[in-house]
């Protein structure tokens, strides 16, 4: 056991073709090989086929709709469960995931959450669940704050380690101004990039028409004020659909384009260097645009998003209700305006959560170094 490959389960929202998802996967995958070159890695998704060809060295296994039986089968392969990235633990979504590591817990498997997302949390049921299973970790970590401060509300008395999100792990792959071409979008202008997002489960209270009617006035205002094109990037499916809601409410929609191409976390990594500033709901965009350097405007739907722009010391108003058209506006003037003045101070921020993103490793580290220890000491024993 000491010399064999240790086989790792990782158990989070992948294979939803979520853009923000799969950069947490990617960053995390990364992590791994780095900490366990020759790791068996197990990877429970949504879409197994589509997760096996992102990333062919692991393997992937479906955890919908599976049997208790089923997932006691698999989860009795591996030495741990790794719950994360991402925010996977808020209400009615917790307890899908949580479900399965209770089987886990049931057949003493050891549980490390990595830079998990929490909150929010008023269900019972789930809060309950939240607390029991992760008293039971061998070590917990969270992407923000907000993420320890839920678990404290939800009386949970284990330490809990704040780091980063996975993303920011992440490097850049080549995206070539050609591509941009194919895709219809002028290369040798100014380009803005936005990002829009469905309400859905995470974002249930979005007035939809007024969201759109709010960033289409921003997209308009910066044609205008910078003499700018419009570029929606899309970082799941669903987005395009309200990329062309806020195009439609557009007086320039001419200026506007919308990234269609299917391409990879870090390949959009790379494309936000063609930007020259960004606004945007989506939390991993904002991070992207944080990592390559550009002007960004977070619009906070979520505490998540709230979060981030505090921790890089960047403003952002509260919401994305049509009552905010005026400063809003506003600040993406003078984010415009100043950028010069903050981008060492914003880097310097950027470069600190880069290396609390790397703290998550360092505490896998350390539970790899546990199991292995103990495997030895049974070894011995036996």
């Amino acid at each position: 056991m000491t010399d064999a490959a240790l086989t790792l389960g990782v158990l989070g929202s992948y294979g939803g073709r979520n853009l923000g998802d799969e950069a947490i996967l990617t960053g995390l995958l990364s992590d791994l090989r780095h900490l366990e070159p020759n790791a068996r890695i197990i990877v429970f998704s949504r879409n197994p086929a589509h997760t096996a060809l992102a990333h062919p060295d692991v393997e992937a296994v479906p955890w919908e709709g599976v049997s208790r039986a089923d997932s006691s089968m698999i989860l009795g392969e591996l030495d741990l469960l790794i719950l994360g990235g991402g925010g996977i633990l808020y209400d009615r979504e917790a307890r899908r995931y949580l479900r399965v590591v209770r089987v886990a817990q049931e057949r003493g498997l050891p549980l490390l959450t990595y830079a998990v997302g929490v909150g929010p949390l008023s269900d019972g049921v789930d809060t309950g669940m939240v607390r029991e299973t992760l008293a039971r970790a061998t070590e917990v970590t969270v992407r923000d704050q907000e993420s320890q401060m839920v678990l404290e509300e939800a009386g949970l008395l284990n330490p809990v380690t704040v780091t980063a999100d996975p993303a920011f792990l992440l490097e850049p792959e080549d995206f070539p101004a050609s591509w941009l071409r194919e895709e219809g979008v002028p290369v040798g202008k100014r380009l803005v990039g936005l990002s829009v997002r469905e309400p859905g489960r995470a974002a249930e209270r979005l007035d939809v028409d007024g969201y759109h009617r709010l960033l289409a006035q921003i997209g308009d205002f910066l044609v205008h004020r910078i003499d700018a094109y419009v570029l929606f990037v899309p970082m799941e499916r669903d987005d395009i659909r309200h990329s062309h809601g806020v195009m439609s409410h557009m007086t320039a929609s001419h200026r506007g384009r919308i990234l269609h191409g299917d391409y990879s976390p870090r390949q959009i990594l790379g494309m936000m260097r063609h930007l020259d500033l960004a606004v945007g709901m989506r939390l991993h965009f904002l991070i992207f645009a944080a990592m390559v350097g550009i002007p960004f405007l977070p619009l906070p739907y979520a505490g998540k998003v709230f979060d981030l722009a505090q921790r890089l010391g960047v403003p952002a108003l509260r919401g994305v209700e049509r009552e905010v058209e005026g400063p809003l506006l506003a600040e993406v003037d003078q984010l415009w305006d100043d950028w010069e003045a903050r981008a060492d101070a914003t880097a310097q921020r950027v470069a600190e959560v880069c290396e609390q993103a790397r703290g998550t490793s360092q505490v896998t580290r350390g539970v790899l170094e546990s199991i292995r220890s103990r495997s030895l000491t049974q070894a011995k024993a036996a």
